[in-house]
């Protein structure tokens, strides 16, 4: 049974995986040739090109990993290649979070507009997007290092356990998973939330103040700043919920010992798929270019009758009697 679930994983992965490929390789390529074109990039869109490469560069290795676990059934394969797998694997998972976790940190910046010092340090941290970009994977690696000397290898293949997890079973192995989880999970969740608050606070006054001063004549509208917040709060309801369920995945493989590391890996390509998506959505530009991509796609088809409008219809105006 444990078998059967193990290759219906295999497949819902691969799956998820060519979507998620699909998706974050669409966001880099159009930001590519965005910067290509104006010799100028923004810091959202530097931090968006960041994240769509470590989407893919975990996807690609997790799917390998599993591969492996296909193919080598017997754990006939040395631990080495293993391991370095699982360390890029872990890496790259820290640094989509954090990465996710300053995109909705800076979205917050450009929203929420309050001069004083504390906007001031933002702003000057924000000059230096690059630099952070390169440092937060780099952070990822060297938070991983310690994996080599507090886990252990579990090669057995009895029950169908993996080839080549590690396993943290000792006190100074557990305390290491709690402060990886800490550092990985946590606390980026906690400066998204923080700045889910602050949007949040922000959308609610700005919508009392135009309707005060509309005397709640109409509906208050803000156009394309209203996709970007939904983007950015769609990104924490989202991190949230694989956040609970990743937690709990992580807690029956530390204290329980269950073999779900695959059941993580499918959880954590199904985020990156669905967060590529949303930032898809969120980006004007991306939705506009992915919208003329698809109608391009269906012209002169017999699928021509679902291709999507690509401007808003303009109202008709009311005739007078």
């Amino acid at each position: 049974m444990l078998s059967v679930n193990k290759m219906v994983l295999f497949v819902l992965t691969g799956l998820v995986a060519v979507a998620t490929i699909f998706f974050n390789g669409y966001i880099f390529l159009t930001s590519l040739s965005r910067l290509q074109e104006k010799q100028q990039q923004t810091p959202s869109d530097t931090i968006i090109m960041a994240l769509a490469l470590a989407n893919m560069a975990h996807q690609l290795v997790c799917y390998f990993w599993m591969t492996m676990g296909q193919v080598d059934v017997k754990c006939q394969i040395e631990t080495s290649p293993y391991t370095f797998m699982l360390l890029l694997i872990y890496s790259l998972k820290f640094t989509i979070m954090w990465d996710v976790s300053f995109l909705t940190f800076y979205y917050s910046t450009k929203l929420v507009n309050t001069a004083n010092r504390c906007h001031t340090c933002v702003q000057a941290i924000l000059k230096y997007v690059t630099p952070a970009m390169v440092l937060i994977p780099l952070c990822g690696l060297g938070t991983c290092m310690p994996m080599l000397a507090v886990f252990h290898h579990d090669n057995y293949t009895i029950e169908n356990k993996d080839c080549g997890v590690l396993v943290p079973d000792t006190r100074s192995g557990k305390f290491y998973e709690v402060t990886y989880l800490l550092l990985a999970d946590v606390l980026p969740g906690v400066v998204m939330v923080k700045c889910c608050v602050s949007i949040s606070i922000h959308l609610a006054i700005h919508l009392r103040h135009m309707k005060a001063s509309t005397n709640g004549a109409h509906g208050p509208k803000l156009g394309s700043q209203m996709r970007v917040i939904q983007m950015a709060l769609s990104l924490v309801a989202i991190f949230i919920v694989f956040l609970v369920v990743d937690l709990y995945v992580q807690y029956q493989i530390a204290v329980n010992h269950e073999n779900m590391l695959t059941l993580t890996f499918f959880f954590t390509s199904t985020y990156t798929t669905i967060t590529a998506m949303v930032l898809i959505y969120g980006k004007k530009s991306f939705w506009k270019a992915l919208i003329h991509e698809f109608n391009a796609l269906l012209d002169g088809s017999c699928l021509a009758c679902l291709k999507v409008p690509e401007h808003k219809a303009k109202a008709n105006p009311k005739v007078r009697s």
